[in-house]
């Protein structure tokens, strides 16, 4: 069998890796490359294999650097199945959608630009359009429900506790002609969850793996404990609230909205904070809430526990929860006086009705802009984290007055520790690990903490990069 890493090689995004195995292709993941707008813009419009050629695509979750290049796979002559779980499947419906309009609103932008330079207007990757005829190829499947994929080739999804219906993929495999079959089983990561986030379910360690294709994104780096993260957030609201100020929080519609919605939850059931009004203005993160409601199957069983007690209505809806929808309700938010929390996307406050909210509010000393996740070099969000006293907005400069607090412990990525065990688990069986999804430092140091416990052959492949195993 041959694997070519055609994406999130030796980077954090654009997860693709091509199998060859029996006469057969398969796709893993056929996500989006984000990186400067120039390269990404490239990179993703032209695929590096031919995709009438692919027998089936499987993928591991619905986040756009997962899945966010299938529609333009579907525009470029892809006609066969897409597998993935029921709540991926559900997910990316919207999330493909979503990303096909910015797609659109994001090269009408850049043609505006070319028209004054004299340059010809370019297409965008796809088109919302595109993104729609993406839903007839999934095929939903159950966790840990075998299905073939191709000749020798059988799978089944297990939970990877990253966000809803997210897995990592297993493949057991028969190779070669009849009398002369090897077996051996490929477990591809994902990305993988924590243990004990809201929600959704641990992760599934491995097992019986003999080559794993794994996720490294923190690879140099432990996380603190979730429930560290629960009390921070409490702090940060009350201290807020005594002010009389908002809390605004960039956040990204999937996963991150989701977990805060729950936590803000379990603090006013308890008592932790005051019944204040919460917001949430995201078009997407609202549809995306409203599927997280649809799948239960993926709740943990604190999550269940809390359903069947009967407080509040639902896990992701209470009193004092408002779900924003149209435009003139999200701009009827900066006329409220506070105390309350708006959580709204995107989650680096680069676009979206964040940049509203930041603007209306980051020059009042009473309120707190509070950044829940990583931060990408030269975007906003990254200004507001390293507390940047004068920022731009619009192309307008606003004096920052704001309190800008940072939590750390809310990522739904492994962290450097959780990582080792998860390559521990099947430390036996284990003869090759393959690192991807993360950068040259974070893999570098997960090498050698994996050295350090006995797993040795462990590789960092280059873009494009093909190995037979």
């Amino acid at each position: 069998m041959k694997i070519t890493f055609h994406g999130a090689a030796q980077t954090v995004t654009g997860s693709q890796h091509l199998l060859e195995v029996n006469g057969c292709k398969i796709l893993l993941d056929c996500g989006l490359y984000q990186g400067k707008r120039s390269i990404a813009f490239e990179r993703n419009r032209n695929l590096p294999f031919q995709p009438d050629e692919l027998d089936a695509v499987i993928l591991s979750h619905a986040h756009i650097d997962h899945s966010g290049n299938l529609p333009n796979l579907v525009k470029s002559g892809y006609t066969r199945r897409i597998y993935a779980t029921h709540a991926t499947a559900h997910l990316c419906n919207i999330m493909l959608m979503d990303s096909g309009h910015i797609q659109e609103m994001d090269v009408q932008y850049v043609n505006k630009k070319r028209l004054k330079s004299g340059e010809p207007p370019v297409e965008p990757i796809y088109t919302l359009e595109d993104a729609a005829r993406v839903a007839q190829y999934f095929e939903a499947k159950d966790y840990e429900q075998p299905f073939e994929v191709a000749p020798g080739v059988t799978a089944q999804f297990v939970d990877a506790g990253h966000i809803l219906g997210s897995a990592a993929v297993v493949l057991d495999i028969e190779e070669g002609q009849p009398f002369q079959k090897r077996k051996f089983r490929l477990w591809f990561s994902g990305d993988i969850g924590r243990r004990g986030l809201p929600l959704i379910r641990d992760p599934v360690l491995p097992s019986q793996a003999d080559y794993m294709i794994m996720e490294c994104t923190y690879g140099d780096k432990p996380h603190s404990d979730p429930q560290a993260a629960y009390q921070e957030l409490r702090e940060v609201v009350n201290r807020t609230a005594k002010r009389n100020g908002k809390v605004i929080i960039p956040a990204f519609a999937v996963g991150r909205t989701q977990d805060l919605v729950y936590n803000l939850n379990i603090m006013m059931t308890e008592g932790d904070i005051p019944p204040l009004p919460v917001y949430v203005d995201s078009p997407l993160a609202v549809n995306a809430s409203d599927i997280y409601r649809a799948h239960p199957e993926c709740f943990d069983q604190e999550t269940w526990q809390f359903i069947q007690q009967g407080r509040h209505r639902s896990v992701l809806g209470f009193d004092r929860l408002t779900y924003i929808r149209s435009v003139e309700e999200s701009k009827a938010l900066n006329e409220r006086k506070g105390p309350m929390v708006v959580i709204s996307a995107s989650g680096m406050a680069e676009t979206g009705r964040i940049l509203h909210h930041l603007k209306n509010n980051i020059e009042d000393p009473r309120n707190t802009i509070l950044i829940v996740s990583w931060q990408a070099p030269d975007t906003l969000g990254r200004r507001l984290a390293e507390r940047e006293t004068q920022v731009r907005i619009f192309g307008e400069t606003y004096q920052r007055r704001a309190e800008v607090a940072t939590i750390g412990g809310f990522s739904a990525h492994a962290g450097q520790n959780f990582l080792i065990e998860y390559a521990q688990a099947t430390q036996e069986t284990l003869q090759r690990i393959f690192l991807v999804h993360g950068e040259q430092k974070a893999a570098q140091a997960l090498q050698e903490k994996l050295a350090g416990v006995g797993i040795n052959r462990v590789s960092y492949p280059e873009m494009h990069a093909t190995v037979e195993i």
